[in-house]
């Protein structure tokens, strides 16, 4: 199966073609805000590479969110778009579960080692999160926004607690978080930002069933409800 993924729903910005879970070439660009303009280049130049190789896109996967508003806005009508154009399935990918797979590989990680905490950031001292345990997210439960003070902040998305067990949190929204986890068993690790390459794996994995989405109606996962800020601009309401 060969797969074109998108990335768009942090400040990175990513595309890839996978095939059969292996990486194939990918784009990606961690500079900043620049998705409307570098994602449509991304594309051109894997459809151009993919007709090169004699690879025929099967699918497109798609990084739901939570995240940007506006990254996930970009991402998801450039991949109904391709959709259309194509006559292939979209498949929506959790972005949490493209972290925890970023983790993972850094780590060289199995699941039956890891408390894998991913965390975008959602402003302030608040974060999309969830914890995943043994490869499932605990209590069946996905993305929720929490407002982090401390390791209890977490407590209530795992029955089974968290004190006994080696936690590794990632994610744009961690960074901030170092300040306020002081427990030993609390591991911070830098710069895991969801890339493209990953949802190819997820994709393809036992653990996810592969379903297209209906078009028309399908909505990235924003989990909050966008909130407009006033303009700075002069002469602007």
């Amino acid at each position: 199966m060969t797969v074109l993924c998108i990335e768009t729903s942090t400040s990175v910005c990513s595309a890839a073609i996978c095939k059969d879970s292996a990486l194939i070439k990918q784009y990606i660009n961690n500079e900043g805000s620049n998705h409307a303009r570098l994602l449509p280049c991304y594309i051109e130049e894997l459809l151009m590479f993919a007709r090169e190789q004699s690879l025929f896109i099967d699918a497109v996967a798609l990084s739901e969110g939570p995240g940007s508003y506006t990254g996930l806005r970009i991402g998801a009508s450039t991949a109904k778009g391709l959709c259309y154009g194509l006559n292939v399935p979209l498949i929506p990918v959790p972005t949490l579960e493209v972290l925890c797979e970023a983790a993972r590989k850094r780590l060289a990680m199995s699941d039956e080692r890891a408390v894998m905490i991913p965390m975008i950031d959602a402003r302030r001292m608040e974060v999309y999160t969830s914890v995943m345990m043994n490869g499932e997210w605990v209590n069946g439960e996905g993305a929720k926004a929490i407002i982090v003070e401390n390791e209890e902040s977490l407590l209530s998305l795992s029955d089974s607690g968290l004190s006994t067990f080696d936690c590794y949190y990632f994610g744009d929204g961690a960074a901030k978080c170092q300040s306020v986890f002081t427990k030993s068993n609390w591991h911070y690790i830098p710069d895991i930002v969801p890339e493209a390459q990953y949802m190819g794996i997820l994709v393809e994995s036992g653990k996810r069933k592969v379903e297209s989405v209906d078009l028309a109606y399908y909505e990235p996962f924003y989990l909050k409800e966008f909130i407009a800020a006033q303009s700075h601009v002069k002469g602007l309401v």
